[in-house]
């Protein structure tokens, strides 16, 4: 397949895709319209496209798998991806100048550099991988990677170049759909469980639970996932989380990031996150994995970045939210009471709200408004 299109063409092709995703309802039905779209343009055999925590840029939900099976290779995907000596690891993209890239072309022709493919995709007939961090500024909404079997081209230049070229669009697209939504019901209210526990031995394999853990798994959406000995299948990105914590333990990522917020089926945040215990005499220990409600600040970050607010946008709102006039806000931030009021008014105008009370409403109090 040539490997060239014209500047027209390619923007052509941007704006079908992104035709598509406006029309989309949730961050699930855009990843299938984008996919669709996308194969239009850029002929792949197989994809994977997840939404990310924008702070950890771990994968939350939804997670879209297509032509894989039913996903039951994603933990060894990502038990790669997180804990393995990998090419073009999406943390790396992340911080990238391009936030796309492709396997063969990364790798000199010869992708089993990665221990990816050596382990996952070359035995089962993958021949390219590319794939691409969606982002705004540096903060990760989602991830895709796109997969051609044996027989088919490499992803070429131009494709990656296309790719790349959505990642802003599409990133933005779905951090519109973090922001809060009017349903009620479910963890989070007064009536919510104690935190849950699930223990994973040193190996990664889980090996008990609380009650209180199954009851917020319960809330979560399909995705894939995996069996366990518990009795229940594991979300793929509870796995995840406790891979993270893994990683952090053996020196290969930085701490704190084994934290993830997943969005129930009924829109509401539960925040998951691991650490790896010691054992005796400084051995690895198991995984201990938490399950609880968002906290008000966890949420409020998340929301806040949903609705594209800026770090001292969000200084300046949180300060609203303890009542403080524009004075004190103007004292507490030195900065004049004027450079405040520009600030509320950009504020007003990215949560498309009016007054202060609004804004409340709108950024803390309508994701926890009772059903």
């Amino acid at each position: 397949m040539p490997d060239a299109r014209r500047p027209g063409e390619v923007s052509s092709g941007h704006a079908k895709v992104l035709s598509g995703a406006d029309r989309a309802t949730d961050t699930r039905d855009l990843f299938h319209r984008t996919s669709a779209h996308l194969r239009r343009l850029l002929p792949f055999d197989s994809a994977v496209w997840a939404a990310t925590d924008p702070e950890t840029g771990l994968v939350t939900a939804p997670m879209v798998v297509e032509n894989l099976g039913s996903g039951e290779g994603c933990a060894a995907y990502w038990e790669s991806e997180l804990l393995e000596e990998n090419v073009l690891p999406f943390r790396d993209l992340a911080r990238a100048a391009v936030p796309a890239a492709g396997l063969r072309a990364a790798t000199g022709d010869l992708p089993a550099r990665s221990a990816r493919f050596r382990r996952l995709l070359g035995s089962q007939g993958v021949d390219d991988e590319l794939r691409a961090v969606l982002r705004v500024g540096e903060r990760p909404w989602g991830v895709v990677s796109l997969f051609r079997m044996r027989g088919g081209p490499p992803f070429g230049p131009a494709e990656t170049a296309l790719l790349a070229g959505l990642s802003g669009p599409l990133a933005s697209r779905v951090r519109r759909f973090a922001r809060p939504s009017a349903s009620g019901g479910g963890p989070g209210g007064p009536d919510a469980p104690a935190p849950g526990l699930v223990l994973f031995d040193p190996a990664g394999e889980p090996m008990s639970i609380n009650e209180e853990a199954r009851q917020y798994l319960a809330q979560l959406p399909e995705g894939p996932s995996i069996p366990s000995q518990l009795g229940l299948r594991l979300p793929i990105w509870v796995v995840a989380a406790a891979l993270q914590a893994r990683a952090i333990a053996r020196g290969r990522d930085r701490a704190g990031g084994a934290r993830v917020r997943i969005r129930t089926a009924d829109g509401r945040w539960l925040t998951c996150h691991a650490s790896c215990l010691s054992g005796p005499a400084g051995q690895p220990g198991p995984v201990a994995l938490v399950i609880e409600p968002a906290a008000a600040g966890d949420r409020a970050v998340l929301v806040a970045e949903a609705y594209g607010l800026t770090p001292r946008e969000l200084e300046i709102t949180q300060l609203i939210t303890r009542g403080l006039p524009t004075a004190e806000i103007a004292s507490a931030l030195f900065i004049s009471p004027h450079t405040v009021r520009d600030h509320i008014k950009a504020v007003f105008g990215k949560a498309e709200v009016s007054t202060r009370g609004e804004l409340v409403a709108r950024l803390f109090a309508e994701h926890y408004r009772p059903g």
